[in-house]
């Protein structure tokens, strides 16, 4: 009896050593900061070693507040990514938000969609969507994810103290800031400071315009507003000009002679589509993607660009002083209305919309970026301005494609480059609720059930024998 009273204590003492012991190097472990086994296929809880870089590199707090995209896994995705950076660097937080059970901080930051991620430091701010690290794998079935590459590239800009200054131009019926919040609020997200001018009231081209918005107008300009801005646009200014159907817009001279700088010319053509798409108003433009870094991404993503209403543009190809590429065209089936006035009237008939001698043939140009001689951005000309109001900036691509060109104009396009990794596609099976019963009884009931009664019978034969 007594033997057995000190083999008992013996194998219960023996059990807490091991228990403690356990407990310690797990606590000793945990405490060995950014020490883990990645045993994943394709490395996933890995960091590059350009991130670690720099997470160490940071030298002020930076704080992620991702909001949720209601996708469970796409979710995971990003907290599990989010997690890595925080055990890197204790300069490094985050936090998840369902804005749909809190919307006041969904409000407080802005947020227009579902599965937008904030990276914030230091007063700035730049924004990640959840789309944009999602795209399609190499292989069917699987799927490539950016997210690495993203935030990454979300702390180097914000490690940066320089604030790009954009105006957007007013006085001639011009979109303002005002009246643009959600543009505003995602070049604010990119970093970049907002403010209108008006010419007539400034008299100058600000020394701090790294570039100038024309956004629609809806009049011609001065000639001593031209005589400000054709030299800024000869020069290193950078200009984002946007057309839309605006009455007597042929009779413009002053405009026209802006836009002859960079060997671009108004066609002063409404563009009618004639393909037959889902979309069925067929003033409304799906743009084909030419060769160009702003839509190249839009392009092997098919996320594609919905235009309302666009202008047709042309260029003049034996201007030497600028380099100018394509970033959109109509499909060969559109053609340009050229007889502005009818549309003025207000009075359509589906027959005026029949293609006529005098119409313009596709494939149209819609958007051109233009270089100077050196290579350097300039200026990005867009045959549509109505895709970057509330309603129309979230569909499909035209946030990406709009900020895209924003980027490029401002030379914010991010060195750092991190391959996405790929991903199996995640497998669901379906099951009935019999079987999902069965599954529950033999997994919580029988398989524990076998154990008890092996135990008990191992425990009953070493006391009988």
């Amino acid at each position: 009896m007594k033997n057995n009273w000190i083999k008992g204590t013996n194998a219960t003492v023996l059990s807490l050593a091991v228990v403690g012991l356990f407990i310690l190097l797990t606590i000793f472990l945990h405490s060995i900061n950014g020490l883990q086994w990645d045993l994943t296929e394709n490395k996933k809880f890995t960091l590059s070693d350009q991130t670690v870089t720099t997470l160490k590199g940071l030298d002020k707090p930076v704080h992620a507040v991702a909001f949720t995209s209601q996708d469970p896994y796409m979710d995971r995705q990003v907290e599990d990514l989010l997690q890595e950076y925080q055990k890197r660097s204790s300069q490094f937080t985050y936090e998840i938000i369902d804005p749909v059970k809190q919307p006041a901080i969904a409000q407080q930051y802005k947020i227009n969609q579902y599965g937008t991620i904030v990276f914030e430091s230091g007063g700035q701010t730049k924004n990640v969507y959840s789309h944009e690290l999602f795209g399609y794998g190499s292989t069917q079935g699987s799927y490539a994810f950016s997210g690495e590459e993203k935030f990454t590239q979300a702390l180097v800009s914000l490690s940066s103290d320089e604030k790009r200054k954009l105006y957007f131009l007013t006085g001639h019926g011009e979109m303002t800031s005002k009246q643009l919040p959600s543009f505003v609020s995602s070049l604010q997200g990119e970093g970049y400071e907002i403010q209108d001018l008006n010419l007539v009231q400034e008299a100058q081209i600000p020394e701090d315009a790294d570039s100038i918005f024309v956004l629609s107008p809806q009049s011609d300009l001065s000639e001593a507003e031209k005589n400000l801005l054709k030299p800024y646009a000869e020069g290193e200014g950078r200009l984002l000009i946007t057309l839309d159907l605006a009455q007597n817009m042929e009779q413009w001279a002053n405009w026209n002679d802006l836009l002859g700088t960079y060997g671009v010319t108004n066609e002063h053509a409404l563009i009618i589509e004639s393909k037959q798409t889902l979309i069925s108003d067929p003033f409304t433009i799906v743009p084909q993607y030419q060769y160009h870094t702003i839509v190249d991404k839009l392009k092997n993503e098919n996320r594609i660009a919905v235009f309302p209403g666009a202008i047709g543009l042309s260029i003049d190809a034996s201007n030497e002083k600028w380099s100018s590429t394509a970033l959109l065209k109509t499909s060969d089936k559109a053609y340009g209305k050229t007889d502005l006035g009818l549309f003025a009237s207000g009075q359509i008939r589906m027959e005026d919309l029949n293609k006529t001698d005098a119409d313009l043939n596709g494939p149209i140009d819609l958007a051109y970026a233009i270089e100077n001689s050196e290579g350097q951005p300039r200026a990005v000309i867009i045959g549509n301005g109505v895709f970057l109001s509330d309603s129309l900036l979230n569909q499909q691509g035209n946030r990406d494609f709009i900020l895209n060109s924003v980027g490029w104009l401002n030379e914010q396009e991010s060195s750092v480059t991190i391959r996405p990794r790929e991903e199996a596609q995640l497998q669901q099976a379906f099951i009935t609720a019999s079987q999902a019963n069965t599954i529950f009884i033999g997994t919580v009931v029988v398989i524990p059930l076998l154990f008890l009664v092996s135990g008990g019978l191992i425990w009953w034969r070493r006391r009988r024998g």
